[in-house]
């Protein structure tokens, strides 16, 4: 409700703060806090998120430039660069990581009819990672190479509204398919996976979870074709087979069959070998379904470009968990506010345009809709010019 609230605060309405409490409460992190709440921590990582601030000293001197606002915003305590650096360095990033997934679940709940480009009952996931470069020198305990540190964000996303389902952040040494461990398929859900997640033994898991896979397939597939389809090859596909793997060990770890698909990308310019344990989808689909995870690769360029996940405000591993969780948060927060009020711009509009509007005192839909706007002319019609052109 807008009652003259600041379009920041109004963005924040739409968080659950009961829920917010109970994490507060489950990790004990406010016990000696006298006045720079978590909630003051949150709302001050999500200020810097939404207007691109690039460092501590850049959040407090915006913040303290406008202090008869603060208290409109949601702020009940004054921002400085060292508190709030002691709030990333020592409270426990899980706070936001759990509270991030609360916001998912209300984000997936929205976007459940989100249509796909692929016709489908099912729920379609897609799981990647990115790396996150970092400097050795600042982030010795996320070596990474001889010469840089970095981390891995891996994001399970749902194609459905491109909302991330879950995310790990991790060193960045650790390889992508250890993610598969700390996955729990649902059944009958397709995942989507890029060959750095082949591992035979984990496919046959998501397979007796009753879970299919996609997944594109390495040059060195060692297999026996057992039966061949028919497929329409003006379409792009060049074979559908049943195959059963050879290798000794991959064999031996996935001895049920498989179906192989091979296809050209057209767009580009790729030959792909897929594989799958649906034998039920057509194989046209099932080429749709792997073009689908590129909408990923879009969801990680959006996030870095447009989030503060590749400068850090400090650190240490806890405050960089805690600004990419926060990030995380934001994205979720501004997809949520976008679908209960029906705005039809997109996520990249919306920050935009609140990233210059968190100070002002107009509604919320206004804000985000209006297109009526005007620069009014200035310029005295009699003034000489000050260059000739």
């Amino acid at each position: 409700m807008y009652e003259g609230k600041t379009v920041f605060s109004q963005l924040t309405a739409h968080l659950p703060r009961r829920t917010f409490r109970r994490l507060v409460k489950r990790y004990g992190v406010e016990r000696r806090v006298r006045s720079f709440t978590c909630w003051n921590q949150f709302l001050a990582m999500a200020f810097a998120q939404i207007t691109y601030r690039q460092s501590l000293r850049d959040i407090e001197a915006c913040l303290s430039a406008v202090p008869a606002k603060l208290y409109h915003m949601g702020f009940r305590a004054p921002v400085s660069r060292s508190t709030l650096a002691d709030a990333n360095e020592r409270r426990d990033w899980r706070i936001w990581a759990d509270f991030a997934q609360r916001l998912i679940g209300t984000a997936r709940r929205l976007y459940a009819d989100e249509p796909l480009d692929v016709e489908l009952e099912q729920t379609v996931y897609a799981l990647d990672s990115t790396t996150i470069d970092l400097s050795l020198t600042l982030f010795p305990w996320a070596r990474f190479r001889r010469t840089k540190s970095a981390v891995k964000l891996h994001t399970l996303l749902d194609l459905a509204g491109n909302i991330p389902v879950f995310a790990w952040i991790t060193e960045g040494k650790l390889h992508d398919v250890n993610i598969l461990d700390h996955l729990r398929p649902e059944p009958g859900s397709i995942y989507i996976l890029d060959r750095g997640y082949i591992d035979y033994q984990r496919l046959a898991r998501l397979d007796r979870c009753r879970a299919t896979f996609v997944v594109r397939a390495k040059k060195n597939l060692q297999f026996r074709r057992l039966y061949s389809h028919t497929v329409d090859r003006s379409t792009g596909l060049i074979c559908d087979q049943t195959i059963r793997l050879t290798g000794v060990l991959s064999g031996e770890a996935y001895p049920d069959q498989l179906r192989r698909v091979r296809y050209t990308d057209r767009e580009h310019d790729q030959r792909l070998v897929l594989l799958t344990n649906d034998f039920d989808l057509d194989a046209l689909t099932v080429t749709e379904l792997y073009r689908a995870r590129w909408q990923i690769e879009i969801f990680f360029k959006w996030i870095k470009q447009h989030l503060r996940i590749q400068h850090f405000y400090g650190t240490s591993a806890n405050a960089v968990k805690t600004q990419i969780w926060i990030a995380i948060t934001v994205y979720v927060l501004v997809a949520i506010v976008k679908k209960r009020l029906a705005i039809e711009r997109d996520l990249y509009t919306m920050l935009q345009i609140l990233s210059v509007t968190v100070f002002e005192k107009v509604p919320l839909p206004q804000a985000l809709t209006r297109s009526d706007y005007s620069f009014e002319d200035t310029l005295d019609p009699n003034q000489l010019p000050l260059f000739d052109l």
